[in-house]
């Protein structure tokens, strides 16, 4: 039989079948993904096949988000499969979500060909000053050629503009512990009671109250929960990530996955150009005349630092 995995809960996977029943899963021990090494082999989202209560079969993916493992450097984790898009939930603050983070997740979503909202939660919450910083990072990732939307999960602001971009698409939700994404979920999927938690008052970070992967057909005033499966209405919960780690790429690619930087490098002087350090550099200058933010570069080099042993931290936020 075929069916979808829907839940992932480490050892064990609830696969949904077409006739709307679900069954818990394992894979045998020996069980690996061709061609990537994971530390998930199985990952929400796939579409397996399943005998005798152990899956024994990956139909190809078209796409997937993945990370480097934070505990096994050579090994990946991934986050979901057989995604439509990607939701990304940041915060300018309670707690502040990088910029290094951001563009991190970004581009290894462009990498694997995975459209990205930003969504910023937590509007209610923010001072004038933080709005206005806020509002320069919308501009920032606008400008780049992301769409964002500024949102609270609390108070319903914002929302009703994002349930249009969700109907009838498989969306991952992600971000940093914290950031308000179960809450989120709640406020889309009323009555699901994900369970949430405050953040740390000392340290402004979040704590993780997901611990497994989800997927939960999105319920909408129009249609009802076997609607919702059939239109392919899905979203994905995902565990709070601290660190990004990209996996899997080649120093000369990442220049691609950076579409100001691309767009600027097709002028370099070089053809290898790494954009460090080269004569003749036009994503320098851009950098140098404001048409590429200090930031975005700044992420793309510590990507580039990423291929040296060692350098990646889990702990980076």
């Amino acid at each position: 039989m075929f069916g979808l995995v829907i839940k992932n809960t480490g050892s064990w996977y609830t696969v949904l079948f077409d006739d709307g029943s679900t069954a818990d899963c394992k894979i045998k021990g020996n069980f690996r993904l061709r061609g990537i090494r994971s530390t998930n082999p199985v990952a929400v989202g796939d579409h397996v096949e399943v005998a005798d209560g152990f899956i024994t079969e990956i139909k190809d993916r078209k796409n997937y988000i993945i990370r480097k493992s934070p505990n096994l450097s050579k090994q990946s984790h991934i986050i979901a499969a057989n995604v439509d898009q990607a939701v990304l939930v940041v915060t300018v603050n309670y707690p502040q979500t990088s910029t290094t983070f951001i563009d991190r997740f970004l581009a290894s979503a462009e990498a694997y060909r995975v459209p990205v909202i930003l969504l910023f939660n937590k509007t209610d919450l923010l001072d004038a000053d933080e709005r206005h910083y806020q509002e320069l990072m919308v501009n920032l990732y606008e400008t780049v050629g992301y769409q964002c939307l500024q949102v609270s999960a609390q108070t319903g602001e914002g929302i009703d503009r994002l349930l249009p971009l969700l109907e009838g698409k498989v969306t991952v939700f992600s971000g940093n512990s914290g950031v308000g994404k179960s809450t989120l979920l709640n406020t889309l999927v009323p009555g699901i009671n994900l369970r949430t938690a405050e953040i740390s008052d000392a340290h402004n970070t979040g704590m993780h109250t997901t611990t497994f992967s989800e997927m939960i057909p999105l319920h909408t005033p129009h249609s009802t929960i076997n609607q919702a499966r059939i239109e392919r209405s899905w979203l994905i919960d995902t565990p709070g990530i601290k660190g990004f780690g990209t996996f899997d790429m080649e120093p000369e690619e990442i220049c691609g996955y950076f579409k100001e930087i691309f767009h600027f490098s097709k002028d370099c002087r070089f053809r290898n150009c790494t954009h460090t350090h080269e004569p003749g550099c036009a994503v320098r200058k851009a950098l140098e005349e404001h048409y590429i933010a200090e930031s975005r570069y700044n992420s793309y080099l510590s990507m580039l630092e990423d291929k040296e042993e060692g350098k990646y931290r889990s702990d980076v936020n």
